[in-house]
């Protein structure tokens, strides 16, 4: 390890790809899977995740053609879906650098098609909205929008998208949500095509419900935590965030300790600085939440509130401590482990977020 490293995430790709392998067991064989891969790999780097795992994946899928673009720039191969709406001046670009679209009306649709010269056509995604109030038409409108863009030669829809919005929380509402969803693909698309709709806790809840040339659309999950708990043992994290002691220091009862002086000690302590803080992705909110990180195997309290560089946590019960020692922000070290789960509840945030906000400064180290 290169000890230059003040904040780091080592990324275990291994982990991916066997993550990938759990996700397929919950589909049918014939099931293929997006790879979710937008803001920079849920923060895992999204240059190396798409070069690593390109073999992996039958699609992977993108916000922006930006980060389409990153994907491309890798020498990767496997298709690459644009999830969200494009810009007018961005459409060209898709579809001469063949990426795949996802489209929700007719003058999206229009857009694209003047792109495409006499006697070609380009694959699109058309996205119905059934709960998620994003994107995608309407479902009273679908069927008008749907036959329009049918009309149109240079257009040729590969798929039917929608999104879940409380698959992991109402199992119920979800379920009804796919039911009118395949009513409506069956309607619109006799001859069974292929829909996207199933995302991580989609397939966890409903996976066996995907048929054959169906697409899944996986991301927390490939990262190796679950949005259902009770499959979380299913999964390996992939990453683990590390940082280091820089300073140790005895301090005596009444010290206070960081901005605001909302820790004060109540007896003779031994405190540790640590070179990360909000500005690595050490989210604010976890100052003052029983937050913990780990030192030597122990959970260590954090202390007072997280400042932009530094935080400071609570050694007195460690023999020896010293500057340079490795620490865990999250993951496993000895027989303790700390996921980004946990410390998104004490944010008051999610997974999703804490992975997101992992900044720049952080190096990225795979392994």
């Amino acid at each position: 390890m290169n000890t230059c490293f003040r904040c780091w995430a080592e990324i275990e790709i291994e982990a991916m790809r066997a993550n990938l392998r759990t996700i397929r067991s919950l589909v049918s064989s014939e099931v293929r899977i997006i790879a979710i891969v937008k803001a920079d790999a849920y923060g895992h780097g999204l240059s190396e995740v798409a070069r690593q795992l390109d073999r992996d994946v039958d699609l992977f899928g993108v916000a922006n053609l930006s980060e389409a673009r990153i994907i491309r720039s890798t020498g990767a191969l496997a298709p690459i879906l644009i999830l969200g709406p494009a810009l007018p001046e961005e459409r060209q670009t898709i579809f001469d650098e063949a990426f795949i679209p996802s489209v929700s009306t007719v003058e999206e649709a229009a857009g694209y098609a003047k792109c495409v010269p006499p006697g070609e056509w380009m694959p699109i995604h058309f996205v119905i909205d059934t709960g998620m109030g994003r994107i995608g038409s309407s479902e009273d409108e679908a069927d008008q929008i749907f036959r329009a863009i049918s009309a149109m030669s240079e257009l040729r829809v590969t798929a039917l998208s929608s999104h879940l919005p409380v698959a992991d929380e109402d199992e119920n509402y979800t379920a009804r949500q796919l039911e009118r969803f395949r009513a409506l693909g069956a309607y619109l698309l006799p001859e069974l095509q292929p829909v996207t709709v199933l995302n991580s806790a989609g397939v966890m809840r409903f996976g066996k419900r995907a048929r054959a040339g169906d697409l899944v659309r996986v991301g927390l999950s490939v990262y190796g935590i679950s949005p259902l708990e009770d499959f979380q043992d299913k999964f390996r994290p992939a990453m683990t965030l590390k940082t280091r002691v820089v300073l140790v220091r005895a301090f005596g009862p009444g010290r206070s300790v960081s901005y605001g002086r909302t820790f004060v000690t109540p007896r003779k302590m031994k405190v540790a600085t640590l070179c990360a803080g909000y500005g690595d992705g050490v989210d604010r909110h976890l100052s003052g939440q029983e937050t913990d990180v780990l030192i030597k195997g122990h959970r260590c309290r954090l202390l007072g509130r997280v400042t932009m560089d530094q935080i400071m946590v609570d050694v007195t019960h460690l023999q020896r401590v010293e500057s340079g020692d490795e620490v865990v922000l999250f993951g496993r070290q000895g027989e303790n482990e700390i996921l980004v789960s946990e410390l998104a509840t004490k944010a008051g945030t999610i997974a999703w977020e804490i992975f997101t906000g992992i900044t720049k400064r952080v190096e990225r180290v795979y392994r």
